[in-house]
């Protein structure tokens, strides 16, 4: 390639990222809930250009893309600034994930990257990969991200990722860019992964969401979400994990089950989104879920609508790992509406909205599961009933 051609195809590239960026997203007729967005909100393709290609002709005259990105999923979110921000999982081509952040006005569509990855220190024990980060802004005035930390087994010489150990890693920051790496957080189990702290001080302590895991794949005794508190944040250290959400049999999260970001205080109690995981003939599929905690006691649930929140649908479904929802973000903007980032298939981000309103109204009038076909029969015919009576006099409606 000529000199000519690589800055014809540069400015190619360019005009390309830039029409993706300024692509405006368009929302989908939703199912009451919530309404789903036409594109997703980041990408692999969304990166900016140079972080992958090399632009100097002389090291790279055939304008190769040296660098590759693989997926961009499993954002945290919040707002800084007056603008949105989603801090993702960035995953490289070569299979190790990192930190980036993207800023958006509206929370829908314009994401910009930052123009460099967060540059995350470590502990003494480095780190192999991290991911899946939640932010939270706690009452005692830092930002802070909780990730899964993931390492080899120093006690096997085997190297497939059942061997790896997956930590609770603790970080917070002022300002998005500089980070202080805490210890990781320390409980009775020997894997956590999806961590969450609790934005407020329970009892002059602070509060985590955990998920216990006797392997790092399987759950083994864990069996669901866990509470815990410690009185440092510095060096945090849970002796008892209380289980607040636990697995269910034939449900949304017979599997395996975890929380997602931090829980939104309303007036009638702490809502909650986490991800749920069932068996099926594919192999496992990941769901979102719902549920509610009381206002002063956030360990004990009230309500828990039965059935999952969003399932994957269309495209969302085809990815590295199929079948997949995931959060780990939402922001409440101060119209009352919340945005939702859920991930799909573990290769790209999208946005959902929906409203306090709505959320709470779902959380407390949807049926619990009833755990077996008779009783949900029964449920839907109470449904049925009440519907053909209300729609008995209104011709005017069909």
């Amino acid at each position: 390639m000529n000199r000519t051609d690589f800055d014809a195809r540069v400015k190619t590239l360019f005009k390309k990222h830039r029409a993706l960026i300024n692509r405006k997203n368009k929302r989908i007729e939703g199912n009451g809930i919530f309404e789903r967005y036409e594109y997703p909100v980041l990408t692999a393709e969304h990166t900016p250009l140079f972080w992958r290609y090399d632009f100097n002709y002389e090291t790279n005259p055939h304008l190769m893309e040296r660098m590759g990105i693989n997926a961009v999923f499993n954002a945290g979110a919040m707002m800084y600034n007056d603008k949105v921000i989603l801090l993702a999982r960035v995953e490289g081509s070569d299979r190790k994930s990192f930190f980036a952040v993207a800023e958006s006005e509206n929370g829908v569509d314009n994401f910009e990257f930052w123009d460099y990855p967060i540059v995350m220190p470590e502990t003494d024990d480095p780190d192999v990969n991290v991911y899946d980060m939640r932010l939270v802004e706690h009452e005692d005035g830092w930002i802070y991200g909780l990730f899964c930390t993931e390492r080899h087994d120093p006690t096997t010489d085997k190297t497939g990722q059942p061997e790896a150990l997956a930590r609770g890693a603790i970080a917070r920051t002022k300002d998005l860019i500089n980070w202080e790496r805490l210890d990781d957080l320390i409980t009775p189990s020997p894997h956590q992964r999806n961590i969450c702290l609790h934005p407020e001080f329970v009892n002059g302590k602070y509060a985590f969401y955990t998920r216990p895991m006797d392997g790092f794949i399987d759950t083994g005794s864990g069996s669901g979400i866990g509470w815990g508190l410690t009185d440092s944040i510095e060096h945090a250290k849970i002796d008892t994990e209380v289980m607040i959400d636990t697995l269910k049999y034939h449900t949304v999260k017979e599997a395996k089950n975890g929380i997602g970001p931090a829980p939104i205080k309303t007036e009638k109690g702490w809502l909650h989104l986490a991800h749920g995981v069932r068996y099926c003939a594919a192999g496992l599929r990941y769901v979102l879920y719902m549920f509610m905690t009381d206002l002063d006691h956030p360990e004990t649930v009230i309500y828990e609508p039965g059935g999952y929140f969003m399932a994957p649908v269309r495209e969302e479904r085809i990815g590295d790992v199929s079948n997949v929802l995931f959060t780990n973000g939402w922001v409440v903007r101060k119209n009352g509406k919340v945005l939702i980032y859920y991930a799909s298939s573990d290769t790209r981000q999208h946005v959902a909205v929906s409203s306090i309103e709505r959320l709470v109204d779902y959380v407390i009038n949807t049926p619990k599961d009833g755990l077996r076909s008779p009783v949900c029969v029964r449920q839907r015919h109470e449904l049925i009933s009440k519907n053909l009576d209300t729609l008995r006099d209104r011709d005017d409606l069909f």
